[in-house]
C-alpha cells in the first residue's frame, strides 16, 4: 500500500484519508488541532476499531458523527489518554503502564500543560480503561492486533493491513530525542520496522508515513548524536539543527531535545 493511495473526506475542522485493503479500510484523521493529533479507525465487516483518542471538544463531536454507521468495537488508549467525553461507552483497551502513564505519569503531566495551554477548548478528562490488556496478539471487532509494550504505553501492530502504529517519529519534523541512548533506541526500533517490511508506519502526530521515511528519520538521529558531539550547550545545538535542518517542525520538540542533551 502506497501512502499517498487514498481517498480524502473533507469535514467541517479535520479531514479523513481513507486506504482500501479490500476486506479493511483504514480511516486516518487528520484533526487540524492545535497539537496535529492523529486518530486511527479500522474497519472490518462494518465493525471498527479506534487506535487513539482525539482530545479536543469539536474533534470529538465530529469524528462521534463520522463514525455514526459502524459498530465501534473498542478504542486502544495509548499515549493519549485525554478526551474522555469521545465514546464514553466504548470499551477502552490499554497496558497496565499506558494507563498508569496517562493517570499519574508523564502523559498526566501533558493532560495537565495542555489543559493550561489550551483551555476550554480541550477534554482534560481521561478514559477510563475496561479491558487491561498484555503484550502479545489481541483479536477486537474480527481483526486481529499484536501489543507491543513499550516504556511509556504500547505500540500495536496490525498485520492484517502491515502496518505498525507508534508514538512519534515524523520524518521532516523534530522529535523529543532524550539524549544520545535514546536516540540508540529509537534507530534500533525503527530499523526493526524496515526489516519487518512495514508497508505503513502510523503515528500520533503525523500522516501515515513509509520505510522510506523510516529511513530519513534514522538518518537524522544518527545526525543528531554528531551534532551534539560537536557542540558546547543547548544553544549551540539548536542553531546547529536549525541550520541543517531549516524546514523541519516541532521547534518545541527541539527545544526539549537540547535540553535533554546537555541537562
Amino acid at each position: 500500500m502506497n501512502k499517498s493511495t487514498f481517498q480524502t473526506v473533507k469535514l467541517t475542522k479535520g479531514e479523513m484519508n481513507i486506504y482500501d485493503f479490500g476486506s479493511v479500510k483504514l480511516h486516518a484523521y487528520k484533526t487540524n488541532d492545535f497539537i496535529d493529533d492523529e486518530v486511527f479507525i479500522v474497519e472490518k465487516n462494518g465493525k471498527a476499531v479506534v487506535v487513539e483518542s482525539p482530545c479536543f471538544f469539536d474533534n470529538n463531536k465530529e469524528l462521534t458523527e463520522y463514525l455514526e454507521n459502524v459498530e465501534v468495537m473498542g478504542m486502544f488508549v495509548a499515549y493519549h489518554g485525554a478526551g474522555a467525553t469521545f465514546l464514553p461507552k466504548v470499551p477502552k483497551y490499554a497496558t497496565q503502564n499506558a494507563a498508569l502513564y496517562s493517570q499519574k505519569g508523564g502523559g498526566k503531566a501533558l493532560i495537565n500543560n495542555f489543559t493550561g495551554t489550551f483551555g476550554e477548548s480541550f477534554d482534560s478528562s481521561v478514559h477510563e480503561i475496561t479491558n487491561v490488556i498484555e503484550p502479545g496478539k489481541i483479536t477486537i471487532g474480527d481483526i486481529d492486533f499484536v501489543i507491543k509494550q513499550t516504556d511509556d504505553a504500547f505500540d500495536v501492530e496490525i498485520p492484517e493491513i502491515n502496518a505498525i502504529y507508534t508514538h512519534m517519529m515524523g520524518h521532516d519534523c523534530h522529535s523529543i530525542v532524550a539524549g544520545a541512548g535514546h536516540a540508540d533506541a529509537m534507530i534500533a526500533e525503527l530499523r526493526g520496522y524496515i526489516e519487518k517490511g512495514y508497508d505503513l508506519i502510523l503515528t500520533s502526530h503525523y500522516t501515515p508515513e513509509d520505510l522510506k521515511d523510516a529511513q530519513t528519520k534514522i538518518d537524522y538521529l544518527e545526525n543528531l548524536k554528531k551534532i551534539a558531539a560537536g557542540v558546547q550547550n543547548a544553544d549551540e545545538f539548536k542553531a546547529e539543527v536549525g541550520k541543517q535542518y531549516p524546514q523541519y517542525r516541532g521547534q518545541n520538540y527541539l527545544d526539549m531535545t537540547a535540553g535533554f542533551f546537555f541537562a
